[in-house]
């Protein structure tokens, strides 16, 4: 018995430092167990998808803001000298003997009433040659040179050069074409990018900046009469590499001056439907012939009445065109005011077309930031 009591303590005390070594290893073997615990999947899954909403919001709020456009590089160059694509420095438009020695013609790529246009080559440089189609049209062809020289702008296509003597006019080519050709462009894969209602209503502003250019030129205020039907009006505009437009027939440019009551007649003969403006058709009647010299003349308005026909083609059908459609109803049945005198101006137009842009972008960005 006093051999058990003596014994007793002993024992004890080795089952307590057996105990905390037990727990000591419990503890080694579960910091060493710590570094290979797996991540829950669920945890995972949430942070990858706050990582993916994080970088969709700051590509949405860079894609919604307007990048600057690139202005055509001739806009910084003096009066007769012009830059294009990748040249450092302006140079002189192009003489009678530079077109004839350095301008290789390659082939035809359009034709009109006043000149045939063929894609040419000057310096290993895509360029527009454009030749009077006959004589009888000579006078049109010098006044759209004329147009050319003194319109250069941001607005217009670049002016290369000219030879009165030959009746030639190199402008810079584009590929791209004609606003003819803009929905077969836009079907291309490689534009399907650019293809949204931001980009199709940034194009309608294009247009509507030029109208207001040409109602507020150096000049005074031009109309554009080469107007009659859309397809018409459409072939006048080319659109650019990086989808803006420039105006690039110039030949039938009339001058309106309000001061001294000097309007326009756009052509001698009668025209018809509902593209053009109230008062260019026949206002006497199916019975009393068709007399240009009894025809009333007109100002710039009639530009003002074409500008919604000309903004839904550019819009398209895609995702959103219809919605902005809706925010543009009441501007563009301003437009349509039988009254030239109570239609808007370009650049209210403009404006109109300006606001309604950054408000459907910002209801688009508070959409998509409560989305994330």
């Amino acid at each position: 018995m006093g051999q058990g009591e003596r014994c007793g303590p002993g024992v004890f005390m080795r089952k307590e430092i057996t105990g905390d070594n037990s727990m000591e290893k419990k503890a080694q073997d579960s910091r060493k167990g710590a570094p290979h615990r797996a991540v829950p999947p669920a945890v995972g899954l949430l942070f990858s998808m706050a990582l993916m909403n994080t970088l969709l919001y700051f590509c949405l709020d860079w894609f919604f803001i307007s990048r600057p456009r690139s202005a055509p590089s001739s806009a910084h160059c003096p009066h007769g000298h012009f830059r294009m694509g990748q040249m450092k420095n302006c140079s002189p438009w192009l003489s009678c003997e530079e077109l004839r020695t350095e301008v290789r013609q390659l082939k035809r790529v359009g034709e009109g009433a006043v000149k045939r246009v063929f894609l040419s080559e000057w310096k290993e440089r895509k360029v527009a040659l454009s030749r009077l189609t006959s004589l009888e049209m000579k006078d049109d062809f010098l006044h759209g040179l004329r147009m050319l020289k003194t319109l250069q702008s941001k607005h217009v296509v670049t002016l290369l050069g000219y030879c009165e003597e030959d009746n030639t006019i190199l402008t810079e080519y584009h590929p791209l074409g004609s606003l003819s050709n803009l929905e077969e462009t836009l079907n291309l894969s490689k534009y399907h990018g650019v293809n949204t209602w931001q980009h199709r209503l940034q194009l309608a502003m294009n247009y509507v900046a030029i109208i207001h250019y040409l109602h507020h030129s150096p000049l005074g205020t031009l109309v554009m009469c080469d107007s009659s039907d859309l397809p018409k009006t459409l072939s006048q505009y080319l659109l650019t590499s990086n989808f803006s437009i420039v105006v690039n027939d110039l030949d039938a440019l009339p001058l309106v001056n309000h001061s001294s009551r000097t309007f326009v007649k756009c052509g001698h003969r009668e025209l018809h439907g509902d593209f053009v403006a109230p008062e260019q058709l026949w206002p006497y009647g199916e019975d009393m012939p068709f007399d240009d010299d009894l025809m009333p003349s007109y100002d710039e308005k009639i530009d003002i009445w074409k500008i919604p026909d000309v903004s839904s083609f550019l819009l398209g059908h895609v995702e959103g065109s219809d919605m902005v459609r809706f925010h543009l109803f009441d501007i563009h049945k301003a437009c349509k005011s039988q009254t030239p005198a109570e239609r808007p101006t370009a650049r209210e137009i403009l404006d109109t077309y300006e606001k309604v842009l950054n408000l459907l972008r910002e209801t688009v960005m508070s959409q998509t930031r409560e989305m994330l």
